[in-house]
């Protein structure tokens, strides 16, 4: 079969449509390039997706929290425009806390000074600790860690910035440095804190980047996203985030660039070391450039079958981290907390313990179904009363402890297929244990719920494909693959958003910084398309 070929020639097409993507097509619109966005499903805005699930009722199936983004150099840049569309991000000055199985909570404000002294009320001396944890962060290492977030692996931007940070802190303080990236959640959290609430309120984010306590790096990220998190607020966007993608498209659109949805990128068409454009449905597009927002496998298998065979064997090597389960129940009245503050938390977590947390991500890492699970309990209508009818409520709940290949259940109680898929049979036992553990804290919960929705791991890459075996970071941010080593150490030319052609780029979160609602690598890459 010969090729058609689309008589418009394209400056960039970017593939997928996720935040990265957007922001990466918005920004080099503007720059006057003409864009082209192609996304295989019917919609745009990859991981943001905000659907009416019952009468009345928004709901965000996957993502919904744009603390990342708003702090970004993304938002930065587009923040006149984006509010120029009528985009809102809410917040309340609450930010997040934790519930134990006792009913107990502690609700955390916008304010470090203020938590220091809460977290102090639960365990003497453990606001102290989180507090000097926040200067560490935000002070000492501030310039290193969001420097080496921020700046392109393998630049000569990377070389300064570790030049001067050398100067200033000499071999020692960069060696101490390292020590401390290094250390599991865990060595941490037994050092500096005494209290297991404490310590259970602060290990569930260590789950937000797809490792577990007693990894590696895992007191850097733990620690950076919560106290991130109290620093630096919980937004959400006003009506949902589609209202954020909506008005990405628009200022794409409105710059000269194109959005194509229901088009699937089968290839990408080379000529020698540099790509011409993608074909997609038989058809060529033809670009100067090209930018993929996919996981390793797929750019390395599926659109660039013939790059070299290192990259393809690192590719193939590259490693998805647990699954994931969404639940959302829309509710006729706000729940039953046993305090009343924490309707005011935008995202808290479930959890009486580290062990707990601990045990529930072991489970998950063997194939098992946790007996006990870590609730990440989001309201999305304690910032934004819209989303549901007056006086209704809305939970949106995470599991980020769930296996994606089932092997067994902890409790003993689900049986599990043989070929270890999730089932809706499956899934809807496990959203009844989970269910029955907010019970505990929500006293009469099964009577107030008038719609459920559960989305397993396996629902979740069929949402989005990306989520490999339901991973939600598009993989798991060990040592290996983190900072300038995502997606895989340097190999022929392949290296954080390069590929071995001069004119392809790879972003999104298989790409540094990682996964979360930034558009971050986009800005990279937008900021690298001259």
């Amino acid at each position: 079969m010969t090729d058609s070929t689309n008589k418009k020639s394209y400056a960039v097409i970017v593939v997928g449509s996720g935040i990265n993507s957007l922001v990466c097509a918005a920004l080099l619109a503007q720059k006057g390039k003409p864009v082209l966005v192609l996304e295989r499903n019917d919609r745009a805005g990859g991981c943001i997706r905000t659907e009416e699930l019952f009468p009345g009722f928004t709901h965000e199936l996957l993502s919904s929290w744009y603390p990342l983004f708003t702090s970004g150099a993304a938002y930065a840049r587009l923040k006149d425009d984006l509010a120029a569309e009528g985009v809102e991000f809410l917040e309340n000055g609450y930010t997040t806390g934790v519930v134990g199985s006792d009913g107990k909570g502690l609700a955390l404000r916008h304010d470090v000074g203020d938590s220091i002294q809460r977290i102090n009320g639960l365990q003497a001396g453990d606001g102290d600790a989180f507090g000097a944890m926040c200067s560490q962060l935000f002070e000492r290492d501030a310039g290193l860690t969001f420097g080496l977030l921020g700046t392109e692996p393998y630049s000569r931007g990377l070389l300064g910035l570790l030049f001067s940070q050398w100067r200033k802190r000499r071999m020692d303080g960069m060696v101490q440095y390292g020590r401390e990236s290094l250390e599991s959640f865990r060595r941490w959290a037994d050092r500096e804190l005494k209290d297991d609430r404490v310590r259970g309120m602060m290990a569930p984010w260590v789950l937000h980047s797809g490792l577990g306590p007693d990894d590696a790096c895992s007191a850097l990220i733990g620690k950076l996203t919560f106290a991130a998190v109290v620093a630096g607020g919980m937004p959400v966007v006003k009506g949902g985030g589609q209202n954020l993608v909506r008005a990405l498209c628009a200022i794409i659109e409105k710059a000269g660039g194109r959005i194509q949805l229901n088009t699937e990128v089968e290839e990408i068409v080379l000529d020698g070391q540099k790509a011409r454009g993608v074909r997609a449905g038989g058809q060529v597009y033809e670009a100067s450039h090209v930018v993929c927002n996919v996981t390793p496998p797929q750019l390395y298998g599926r659109l660039l079958p013939g790059a070299p065979e290192p990259v393809r064997e690192q590719a193939n090597a590259y490693r998805f981290g647990r699954g994931d389960m969404q639940i959302h129940l829309a509710l006729d009245s706000m729940p039953n907390w046993s305090d009343p503050e924490l309707l005011k938390v935008p995202l808290l977590h479930l959890s009486d313990s580290l062990e707990d947390v601990s045990m529930s991500v072991a489970q998950a890492n063997n194939g098992l179904i946790p007996a006990k699970f870590t609730v990440a309990i989001g309201q999305p209508c304690s910032l934004d009363p819209s989303r549901a009818p007056e006086g209704k409520w809305i939970l949106w709940m995470q599991m980020q402890d769930m296996p994606s290949k089932l092997r067994g259940d902890a409790a003993g109680k689900i049986d599990v297929p043989a070929d270890g898929k999730w089932t809706e049979e499956v899934s809807k036992a496990v959203a009844e244990r989970i269910i029955d553990q907010l019970e505990g804290v929500m006293p009469g919960l099964r009577q107030q719920i008038v719609g459920q929705k559960v989305l397993s791991p396996a629902d979740l890459e069929s949402i989005n494909c990306n989520l490999v075996g339901g991973d939600p970071y598009s993989g798991i941010c060990s040592p290996d693959q983190f900072f300038w080593m995502r997606p895989f150490a340097a190999s022929n030319g392949a290296r954080s958003h390069a590929t071995p052609y001069k004119n392809v780029y790879h972003i999104g979160a298989s790409t540094h910084p990682g996964p979360g609602l930034a558009g971050a690598s986009g800005f990279m890459v937008a900021e690298q398309i001259r």
